[in-house]
């Protein structure tokens, strides 16, 4: 089981708000004194959000203890304190915070119920030396230890704080001493006595948060905030949470799938295009240094398959690409997309009907990417209309070949941005033959070339 070192339980006696509170409109800042549905200045509906206000007198003595504004300038600021990272032991994760944990970096993770972002968390509290706190706003300190003890987390550096209570937790920390790093599981829970809005609320998430961040960037303590999802697929809470934060991450996968994919939506100390690719294990997450071999299935020789390149951050990856035409007795035939873009699946389609002559009007199109992972590189437009091409056909590609361009609604075939890595890559793979805009100028031209329609 895991060695907490300790589990502080935060208790409070009841106190009166230290502020006053008004709830603010976020469309037009009109102010009222208790929550309306519709805003009587600009008509607008929910927008009312429980604000902290502080009076003329706290007002006057917040200015007092805060002292004379000084300018400083840019050539004196320290930047030695942004220059080091603290690796997290997850070269996948490194990878896409940019290189580690910047000091002061307050990160969200949000994803998905039961996606793995609380596994994820434990793990990188193993591997960061220094103290580091868990504070288990949603589950008992028993069960993140059975947690730990499947995953084999044991660690005498990890205290857990059994609270929601934010100004309480903040006092705690300062009381601790050093902190490597601290967890915050999950945002959506921290409350403030000073908001009568319940966990969870628009006032509540976006008032706790701006206290933890402010924190954070004060003793240089990194923190990592987990986010729960609604159900449109966005973070619960207000908008301005993904502004209060450094960085965003987004825990991509199927809980019936072993696939997790992690994207850096929003970083202000890396690229925002990286990926970390994982496997969902049964000790935790595992990382998958060499993702073209998870993607590309060992399945050869049958019509409807074709391998794409694609390029996540600085890293080019081999997906494979299946496609299935079948005759059709409805009047509108059906166009099935999983991990493409739909609308993208349908302008293939009408290229490959109006540009191309292959009748799919009265065919049903079905179109997956192996593995579970969503592409949005347009280079992969020329693998999927090659595996749509040979479904229909009923005719294989030539074995170690692999697409890569974006299809254009002339038919055209358009070049890659570094196109050249991404056929250096298919050929360390094995991949001999590489289709690009260099050997081919259009769909039509590629078609006829490497799938024999004899």
């Amino acid at each position: 089981m895991i060695d907490v070192k300790y589990v502080y339980h935060v208790v409070q006696l009841p106190q009166m708000p230290r502020f006053s509170t008004q709830y603010i409109c976020q469309q037009c800042g009109y102010a009222a004194s208790k929550w309306m549905g519709q805003c009587p200045n600009c008509s607008s509906w929910n927008t009312l959000v429980e604000t902290v206000v502080a009076t003329s007198k706290q007002r006057s003595a917040h200015s007092v203890q805060q002292g004379k504004i000084e300018a400083v300038r840019l050539s004196d600021v320290k930047k030695e304190i942004y220059a080091h990272r603290t690796l997290t032991g997850i070269t996948e994760l490194d990878r896409v915070l940019g290189g580690g944990i910047v000091p002061g970096m307050v990160t969200l993770i949000a994803g998905e119920p039961g996606i793995g972002k609380s596994t994820l968390l434990l793990q990188i509290a193993q591997n960061i030396i220094g103290e580091v706190v868990y504070i288990a706003g949603e589950e008992s300190s028993a069960q993140i230890a059975n947690r730990a003890n499947r995953l084999g987390v044991k660690s005498t550096h990890i205290s857990i704080i059994e609270s929601s209570n934010v100004d309480g937790v903040i006092g705690l920390f300062n009381q601790m001493g050093t902190i490597s790093l601290v967890i915050i599981d999950s945002i959506q829970t921290m409350t403030t006595e000073d908001l009568t809005g319940t966990a969870g609320s628009v006032g509540q998430v976006r008032e706790c948060a701006s206290r933890l961040s402010s924190w954070a960037k004060r003793s240089h303590v990194p923190v990592f905030m987990v986010g729960h999802v609604t159900r449109e697929g966005t973070i619960a809470g207000p908008r301005v949470l993904e502004h209060m934060v450094d960085t965003v991450l987004w825990f991509e996968g199927e809980r019936s799938e072993f696939l997790r994919v992690v994207r850096a939506v929003k970083n202000r100390f890396g690229a925002t295009d990286e990926v970390g690719v994982f496997t969902m294990e049964e000790k935790g997450l595992v990382e998958v240094t060499n993702p073209s071999e998870l993607f590309i299935g060992s399945f050869e020789g049958v019509g409807g398959s074709a391998v794409g390149v694609i390029l996540e951050g600085s890293r080019p990856m081999l997906v494979e690409i299946q496609a299935l035409v079948s005759p059709t007795k409805l009047a509108f035939p059906k166009r099935s997309a999983s991990g493409i873009d739909a609308r993208r699946l349908e302008l293939i389609v009408a290229v490959l009907s109006r540009r191309v002559g292959i009748p799919l009007w009265d065919c049903d199109v079905f179109v997956n990417v192996t593995g579970g992972i969503r592409l949005a590189d347009p280079a992969s437009d020329l693998a999927v209309a090659l595996a749509i091409a040979s479904a229909f056909h009923d005719k294989p590609l030539p074995r170690g070949t692999v697409a890569l361009g974006e299809v254009g609604l002339l038919g055209e075939v358009r070049d890659v941005i570094q196109r050249e890595r991404r056929i250096k890559e298919a050929r360390r793979l094995g991949y001999k033959t590489a289709i690009t805009s260099k050997e081919t100028r259009t769909v039509s031209e590629a078609i006829k070339r490497f799938i024999s329609t004899k």
